[in-house]
């Protein structure tokens, strides 16, 4: 297929392929699915070689935000029975934290619902940080706590963060019907300062809200310009309680589609697995890992994954290996100052907003929704009743 050999061409150079053909690999058929895959892990492959990076979330609070973005179980108005829970002390997130590292995870993500962090709640997340890196040196820790402010970035840096996530989620022509209460320039700004604040950005989507193929293409795109080093790829996870609980139409093959699209935008970012894979590719799960890097381990924020050892034997069955502490996820011209993607200037881990937002719907009063398939699988989605915020051990 000359489609695909062109993009692998371009993958393995850092060039941008066009909108149309990432708009292309949308459009093909399922009996060209497997040849999508192909081509894509050929990229993948060259830039990450068999390597996968585990990330673990961990709420630090959980529930009760003020904004109103319309796929979070979290949200302003939402119904569904999550857990809520205010701070956990930097011990507890330590703790935590330690179980994670010691299912392989190589970073660790802090996430926070609200709009934004005071400078109390960053002087807390410090704390935490520094608790977790006392316990655990080399582990890497991403901060997602919401809207930046002024010096917030670089004093989560001098704390010990590594990383800053914040989601675009979807495309700016459609952002005001997904959020309300912040703008997509809110979320572009708030990526920016933490790199100008040395942080690695992390910086993604969510796929299953009723966009268009235009907007996820936009929103990857979008991406690739911002040059985030790592790009978390969530479903959303239609949670019992939400405006968008029956949104069900994604299926395996697109969700795979759409992982390979991203992995030819940004051949060479880290591609993450994240929220919703369990619920959307179900047994595909393993071919994603020819497309992805990166996947989250055990747990979400508000929803429970797959038990951590069967993450990690999906792994070693598919011939891929867990990435060790001492090596370096991206490849070295990312970590050495020349220019990524091909030199066009393009190239992000989820919570309130962030480092694999627990994408789970709600959709703004009044949002028209598409008629939902027959046969919802609802027992697909469990809430989260372990881990952070109870006395029950996390999965890792």
């Amino acid at each position: 297929m000359d489609l695909l050999n062109t993009l692998v061409e371009k993958g393995l150079r850092r060039e941008s392929p066009t909108r149309e053909e990432a708009l292309a690999v949308l459009a093909t058929s399922d009996d060209e699915l497997l040849d999508v895959v192909a081509a894509a892990g050929k990229v993948r492959r060259q830039w990450f070689g068999r390597r996968v990076k585990l990330n673990y979330l961990i709420n630090l609070k959980s529930g009760l935000c003020p904004e109103d973005c319309s796929y979070c179980s979290q949200r302003l108005g939402s119904k569904a029975e999550i857990l809520k829970y205010t701070w956990l002390k930097p011990d507890e997130a330590s703790k935590v934290a330690a179980a994670g590292v010691a299912g392989g995870a190589k970073r660790v993500c802090l996430v926070a619902s609200g709009r934004g962090p005071t400078d109390r709640d960053v002087d807390r997340v410090s704390r935490t940080i520094e608790a977790i890196k006392e316990q655990n040196e080399d582990v890497e820790v991403c901060a997602c706590l919401g809207l930046l402010s002024a010096g917030q970035g670089e004093r989560l840096r001098a704390a010990g963060a590594d990383a800053y996530n914040h989601n675009l989620n979807t495309s700016e022509a459609t952002y005001g019907d997904i959020t309300t209460t912040h703008t997509y320039a809110d979320r572009v700004d708030t990526v920016r300062q933490a790199q100008a604040a040395g942080l690695s950005a992390c910086s993604g989507l969510i796929a299953g809200m009723g966009e268009s193929d235009e907007d996820l293409v936009d929103v990857v795109f979008s991406l690739r310009a911002l040059d985030p080093d790592s790009v978390p790829v969530n479903f959303l996870i239609p949670m019992e309680g939400t405006p968008l609980e029956r949104e069900w139409h994604l299926t395996p093959q697109r969700c795979l589609r759409i992982l390979a699209m991203a992995r030819f935008v940004c051949p060479d970012a880290e591609v993450r697995l994240a929220g919703g894979r369990e619920v959307h590719l179900r047994t595909l799960q393993p071919l994603a890992l020819h497309l992805v890097n990166s996947i989250f381990l055990g747990d979400y924020l508000t929803s429970e994954g797959q038990a951590g050892q069967a993450d990690l034997d999906m792994i070693a069955d598919a011939g891929f290996e867990v990435e060790g502490a001492g090596t370096t996820t991206l490849p070295e011209h990312r970590t050495g100052g020349c220019t990524p993607c091909g030199g066009d200037g393009g190239g992000t881990c989820g919570g309130t907003e962030g480092s694999a937002v627990d994408a789970t719907g709600a959709a703004p009063d009044g949002q028209k929704q598409a008629p939902a398939p027959s046969g919802l699988r609802t027992d697909l989605v469990s809430v989260r009743r372990r881990g952070a915020g109870t006395d029950l051990a996390p999965n890792a």
